[in-house]
């Protein structure tokens, strides 16, 4: 049986989603410590410095859009409507979602945000297609 690109890519945002979560651990580790970092962490933590924040704020904004992702990419899977716009769609924000990273960890605006919609138009291709 051959994968859908869709569901291909579903695999690879998982990927992606674990480079989000190791980045934001090594740079807050870096900052606060492998102690830290082993321990249980029930004290209240100082706010991370600007590349750990924008690590752990870029990690939040992926688990965000993501959800709707997988339920678009599982979406068009089973009901047989992967391809076409949808497949598009999938690779546009896939690639978007990589771009993105270093575009925050950098602190660059406004190109940044349009990474992001460009990242949401492709959720939009792929909700087009299931319909």
């Amino acid at each position: 049986m051959t994968l859908s690109t869709e569901l291909i890519i579903l695999g690879l945002s998982v990927v992606l989603l674990f480079v989000h979560i190791g980045l934001q651990g090594v740079l807050a580790t870096k900052e606060r410590g492998s102690a830290w970092n082993a321990g249980p962490r029930d004290e209240e933590q100082k706010p991370l410095g600007p590349q750990a924040g924008r690590a752990e704020r870029a990690l939040k904004n992926f688990q965000e859009t993501w959800p709707a992702f997988i339920a678009l990419a599982l979406g068009l899977a089973v009901t047989g409507r992967a391809g076409g716009i949808g497949e598009i769609g999938a690779i546009v924000w896939l690639i978007a979602r990589i771009v993105y990273i270093p575009l925050y960890l950098f602190g660059i605006p406004y190109i940044r945000s349009l990474v992001w919609l460009v990242a949401a138009l492709g959720l939009v291709l792929m909700l087009i297609r299931f319909f």
